[in-house]
């Protein structure tokens, strides 16, 4: 029995690190092949290395300055907060700074083998020491979108398996042990404070911070939409004539369980059975139809809930 358990568990980490290494190479693969050839800004601990990469020039590679500056952050939260990041923050920064120096040597240097096997496909002389968008991305704005897109996959990847890519994280801990402000908020405030500044840094300026912030609501968006938007669910509330058939309706048409509610209208004062149930966002609309033909009549509520456990939603074990 206990050694099915650990096999089981040791699976389980397996599976955990392996899609947390996927998130973490998508994640950096965002940065230096979409975001880098855009010239584009980006906050957090990455968006700061990559405003120091543009300060010295390109003198360290961006993965090499990712690790010096979560090593550091780490360093500074270990004294001030404890030291509790865990080991699966530890793993996905040195994950991210490696995949980012490989990434950055294959792809947007003319030695890099993936930048040669794309200037012999197309057939095209690179000036020494340029970019190369091995997708051909000429469009700033497509290729900031897909960075966006692949940071969000990425963290979000890395999020579900419990870790954590450091950095912002890191310093929002230091601050709320002498203020108290929302996670939400002071992320907000640092990402934008460095996109802006690098508005004063040659070969980014104004066009790189504007799609910074685009790259940052994109990334954002794709991120709440795969942590949240699959578990998204819909709390219907029904008042009506008839509870009875009501509850009968949702229950043999639908197939989803109902609560019933005591209730009191203030204006008539009398007692009566509010009906609950929640159903899946795609099954709103024909929830609303079986509704609509028991009692056309009747006063519905509908609310927005984030995360539905139990039978016939997602399983409590799985979290």
């Amino acid at each position: 029995m206990g050694l099915a358990i650990n096999k089981t568990s040791l699976l389980t980490s397996l599976k955990e690190y392996l899609l947390m290494t996927v998130g973490m190479t998508l994640y950096s693969f965002g940065w230096i092949c979409c975001i880098l050839p855009a010239n584009a800004a980006g906050g957090g601990a990455t968006g700061l290395s990559l405003l120091i990469y543009h300060a010295i020039g390109g003198a360290v590679s961006i993965g090499t300055l990712v690790l010096i500056v979560n090593a550091i952050l780490l360093i500074i939260g270990g004294f001030i907060v404890g030291w509790r990041f865990g080991i699966k923050t530890i793993y996905c920064i040195f994950v991210m700074s490696v995949a980012m120096h490989f990434l950055q040597i294959w792809f947007t240097t003319p030695d890099g083998w993936v930048a040669q096997m794309v200037v012999q496909m197309q057939d095209i002389t690179l000036p020494d020491g340029s970019l190369v968008d091995p997708f051909a991305l000429n469009n700033q704005l497509l290729s900031v979108i897909l960075g966006g897109i692949c940071l969000g996959i990425g963290i979000a990847m890395c999020f579900q398996q419990g870790g954590s890519t450091g950095g912002s994280d890191i310093v929002a801990m230091i601050v709320n042990k002498f203020y108290t402000i929302s996670y939400g908020k002071f992320i907000r405030y640092t990402d934008s404070f460095i996109i802006l500044a690098a508005i004063f840094l040659p070969g980014v300026g104004i066009d790189g911070v504007i799609y910074g912030f685009v790259m940052t609501t994109v990334f954002s968006y794709t991120v709440d939409m795969i942590l949240s938007g699959n578990k998204q669910s819909q709390q219907i509330f029904i008042i009506c004539k008839d509870y009875k058939a009501m509850a009968e309706a949702i229950c043999q048409e639908m197939h989803r369980g109902v609560t019933l509610v005591d209730s009191m209208g203030w204006y008539s004062k009398e007692s009566s059975k509010m009906v609950m149930c929640v159903c899946r966002k795609r099954d709103l609309t024909m929830m609303l139809k079986t509704i609509r033909t028991v009692d056309p009549d009747a006063f519905i509520t509908i609310g927005s809930v984030m995360g539905v456990y139990g039978k016939g939603f997602d399983a409590l074990s799985k979290v």
